[in-house]
């Protein structure tokens, strides 16, 4: 579910930036095909883009092993550095992840309700009409009082509310719609807006390509008609009307001052196409900052190096005997006897165990030495042995020390295939048991996750609406050429006050954008050194938990003690990625009280408008 609503955050994310990419760098060019391209581009983009993850190894160098003094070796103490926590009785708790999807889903299904009826009521329309066939078009004259639209192939329009050369402005209209295959755009819209419907983005998103879509079929009819201002009054005429069928392309839209600002508008000149690729590093920064997954792993040969270096410094100056796989018992009985006369070291050998080639695989050896400290080396296998050591060493004052040593172990116990290797040591000499309970060694610390930074953003424009221009009232009569002639003079210093009245948006996106791109950085930065300290915490616990399974087994109370300090850093875990899922949301919500200013302003304009 997690991953559900990381998907849709990316994915919204996405939306927004083709929107903005759009809104303010392509909406006033007349390259009205390529923008629609750009638009779908975009749906397409945030789908798809989301799965794309690229996979970075990152290796770091391993924890050098401390050299241990074998001859001061006492008993392993255990300083716990996290405090004991109480069991208590969870309350009742309510699963907010739930309740998100829950509430998703009410929305989802009641927009695909609301879809299907948009095709029964289209279907409705077309029912039991007769259908002219003209080239690639299929004609369906109605008799409802609706305004004219075209879907797919079918060009739907009422000749009795329209004159001749009206109804012929409308078809040619309709006609580039049917051409195009507008309706494969309006379809994909209105199902991102299903997906998405709880982003305010993915609504203007649609408004925006249902815009472009009657840009592209004003400018193409435009071309086939002689009398270009005939078909501006058309556009005048149609927006009386009300009723349009959802889920196609209507004649009538809104916004038609800016339709007919655009047909009047002069060619975009061709070195603006540089706008569609700004979307470019923007993309790429996303790729960068969410789609690279960062794997740590320690190297493994220096690792090796490093322990072999530490184990060469503690046996080159002291005497080394041996035991091998293939070590025979009188060979044993000579060690012990050899130890015990030249450097007066007691050695014990029990529970010598082979296989059926006569290899070693399971022995214990237990060393006493002159201070009376013991050491013990327990091994177990069902395959041969590895070889272990017993070290004789001297200090500059002369005194011997003893240490036993594994070529698989330096200063802890570890697990080596199907082999458990334990070491222990005592102050004294202890009962035969040997105090098989000793205390575990400290358990690692989970890291801290980072915290998304906060403060303060810089405050949207103020919008006085009162002081907006009114636009004028089109004539009544179409024929009156005076009353016309003054209305354009008038719609053209109306789109002047306009213009001059737009607030001026861009520095305060740019405030907005840098504020977050910064605060994006700095988090996602830190959020990657906490990944990669969390892989190596995960080591690390595997094999702390590994070393206390091997000492007590998996029903000692040391073991259950440490899966379950293992689970509460796992919990705090959790917490620390809910956390960062509420910076993301705060971040989003941020975004979208951005969005929802713009599409207040945005409203309020085409209200007056």
């Amino acid at each position: 579910m997690e991953a559900l609503f990381i998907f849709i955050v990316k994915s919204s994310g996405l939306i927004a930036l083709f929107y903005f990419a759009y809104f303010f760098l392509l909406r006033k060019e007349t390259f009205f095909n390529s923008s629609r391209w750009f638009l779908l581009a975009g749906l397409i983009t945030s789908i798809v883009l989301p799965f794309v993850v690229y996979t970075k190894v990152v290796w770091i160098d391993p924890v050098p092993p401390v050299p241990v003094d074998y001859s001061s070796a006492v008993n392993f103490h255990y300083t716990p550095n996290y405090h004991p926590q109480i069991a208590e009785e969870e309350s009742f708790e309510i699963n907010w992840n739930l309740v998100s999807l829950g509430i998703y889903a009410l929305g989802f299904a009641a927009f695909m309700i609301k879809f299907g009826i948009d095709f029964y009521s289209l279907n409705s329309v077309l029912k039991g009409k007769k259908i002219e066939q003209q080239a690639d078009f299929k004609f369906v004259d109605v008799e409802e009082n609706i305004a004219p639209f075209s879907y797919f192939d079918y060009i739907v329009y009422n000749s009795s509310m329209y004159s001749e050369s009206e109804l012929e402005s409308i078809l040619e209209h309709e006609k580039v719609h049917s051409d195009q295959h507008h309706t494969v755009d309006v379809i994909i819209s209105r199902v991102f807006c299903i997906l998405f419907w709880f982003n305010p983005i993915i609504w203007l998103y649609k408004k925006a390509i249902l815009q472009n879509l009657e840009f592209i079929a004003d400018n193409e009819a435009a071309k086939k008609i002689s009398d270009k201002k005939a078909y501006q009054y058309t556009l005048l005429k149609i927006t009386t009307h009300e009723t349009c069928v959802a889920i196609t392309n209507h004649f009538y839209q809104s916004l038609i001052k800016k339709r007919i600002v655009m047909l009047n508008k002069n060619q975009s000149k061709k070195w603006n196409y540089w706008k569609y690729y700004a979307i470019i590093p923007a993309l790429g920064a996303f790729v960068l900052l969410f789609q690279i997954k960062t794997i740590a792993q320690e190297k493994k040969e220096l690792k090796e190096k490093t322990e072999k270096a530490v184990l060469a410094s503690i046996i080159q100056d002291g005497e080394v005997y041996k035991i091998t796989k293939s070590t025979t018992d009188q060979e044993l009985k000579d060690l012990t006897a050899k130890l015990k006369s030249e450097h007066n070291v007691d050695l014990e050998i029990s529970n010598v165990k082979r296989n059926s080639d006569n290899e070693l695989i399971a022995i214990k050896i237990r060393v006493v030495k002159e201070s009376g400290k013991v050491q013990i080396i327990e091994m177990n296998s069902t395959k041969a042995l590895k070889d272990c050591s017993i070290v004789i060493d001297k200090d500059e004052e002369g005194t011997k020390s003893v240490s036993l040593v594994t070529d698989d172990q330096i200063d802890h116990p570890v697990l080596i295939q199907n082999s458990d290797v334990v070491v222990r040591n005592f102050e004294n000499d202890v009962t035969p048991e040997d105090r098989s309970s000793p205390v575990p060694p400290a358990p690692p610390v989970a890291p801290i996750a980072p915290v998304f930074p906060t403060g303060p953003m810089p405050p949207a424009p103020v919008i006085d609406m009162s002081k907006m221009p009114k636009p004028p009232v089109a004539p009544a009569s179409p024929k009156d050429k005076v009353a016309w002639a003054k209305f354009e003079k008038e719609m053209a210093e109306f789109e002047k006050k306009m213009e001059a009245f737009e607030p001026d948006l861009s520095a305060y996106e740019k405030q907005v954008e840098a504020i977050m791109s910064q605060r994006e950085a700095i988090f996602e930065k830190q959020m990657e050194k906490y990944e990669i300290a969390m892989e190596k915490f995960n080591f690390d616990m595997d094999k702390f938990n590994q070393d206390v399974e091997i000492k007590y087994g998996r029903d000692s109370k040391e073991y259950e003690r440490s899966i379950k300090q293992y689970e509460n850093d796992m919990k705090q875990h959790q917490l620390d990625m809910k956390q960062h899922e509420k910076d993301m949301k705060q971040f989003e919500k941020d975004m979208k009280q951005r969005e929802k200013e713009l599409k207040k302003w945005e409203k309020e304009n085409n209200k007056k408008s």
